[in-house]
């Protein structure tokens, strides 16, 4: 098969689109035929080798690619040859063929495509559990998305609306009000604002009537995970997913006990390998809010496999709203 193949940890430049042997299924494994994979920024952690997940090089790199199932393990049960699935491995999307355990397998609606299955995985999924799960989300609760125009923050302002919420948009670019707007934000919170500290517990108390937010998701940290925990309700809960701002935060514990707030984190890699019962519920609900029109797939470029570089660069970049997916022909 081919596929994009890492050599040597460091940079995107150490990748390269080639031969690269079959996968061979386990037991209970299965040998999903790729259509779409999305590019994740995830993706260029793991290949820089500061990911908490490193494969031994060279391997494929390439998170939630979406196919048609070509082969089946001897004790697989409920997958067959032919079935269209969602494969949620941790590598090996970047190729035309993937190995994935029958557990992180899900059938696809027919009614959702190959490309948008992609760029719904590793989003949807981790606001999911990062909203229901970890922020023990309820009806009627105000959530506060940092990072909202990203892959997670749109996916999760749209599940925070599907689920009968408020939500609110953190973002920093102006010209992604409309984007975040039309993922579900009832209000956006300006994340470049002067005084930081002061500004965004300003905003959000103004259109809350002075109460905060009582879910906050933040995958950015830095200055902003210390000025968005002033804005979090009395009993609020903030949901911390990553640090794609820089600094990793630390915060004192005085605070907590003030206000009654959880801070929290989550790895969503531990929940598909430990609780696959758990994630099963997560994508049947996804899937169900599609079907019923709730939610739909974000906004995406394809690119055949071969241009993954492009890919890459323009995640890396942010150089593109919503997802970027790569597609092989056929």
């Amino acid at each position: 098969m081919h596929a994009v193949v890492l050599d040597e940890y460091g940079s995107p430049d150490n990748l390269s689109w080639r031969e690269f042997p079959d996968p061979v299924p386990g037991p209970e494994d299965i040998i999903v035929d790729v259509r779409a994979t999305a590019v994740n920024y995830v993706d260029l952690v793991m290949i820089s080798g500061t990911y908490q997940f490193k494969p031994d090089p060279p391997f494929v790199p390439g998170k939630g690619p979406a196919g048609i199932v070509k082969a089946v393990g001897d004790k697989v049960t409920g997958f067959a040859p032919g079935d269209r699935v969602l494969a949620m491995a941790e590598q090996g999307g970047y190729a035309e063929l993937t190995p994935i355990h029958q557990n992180n397998c899900y059938r696809l609606p027919d009614s959702l495509s190959f490309a948008d299955a992609a760029s719904m995985a590793l989003v949807y999924d981790t606001a999911w559990f990062s909203l229901v799960e970890r922020g023990r989300f309820q009806a009627g609760e105000t959530v506060l998305v940092l990072g909202a125009s990203g892959g997670v923050g749109l996916a999760a302002l749209q599940l925070v609306r599907a689920l009968g919420g408020t939500a609110l948009a953190g973002i920093a670019n102006p010209d992604k009000a409309d984007l975040v707007r039309d993922a579900g934000a009832t209000a956006i919170v300006d994340l470049a604002a002067d005084n930081l500290r002061d500004s965004l517990r300003d905003q959000v108390f103004a259109v809350t009537d002075g109460r905060g937010a009582d879910v906050v998701i933040d995958p950015l940290g830095d200055d902003i995970f210390d000025a968005a925990l002033r804005a979090v309700a009395w009993c609020g809960r903030m949901v911390v997913i990553g640090f794609a701002a820089g600094r990793i935060p630390s915060l004192k514990a005085n605070y907590l006990l003030v206000k009654n707030i959880d801070v929290g984190g989550l790895q969503i890699s531990d929940y598909r390998r430990r609780r696959p019962d758990l994630t099963a519920k997560c994508f049947a609900q996804i899937f169900e809010l599609y079907e019923a029109g709730k939610i739909s797939a974000l906004p995406a470029v394809t690119l055949p496999m071969a241009d993954f570089a492009k890919g890459l660069r323009d995640v890396q970049d942010r150089n593109v709203r919503g997802r970027i997916v790569l597609t092989q022909d056929g």
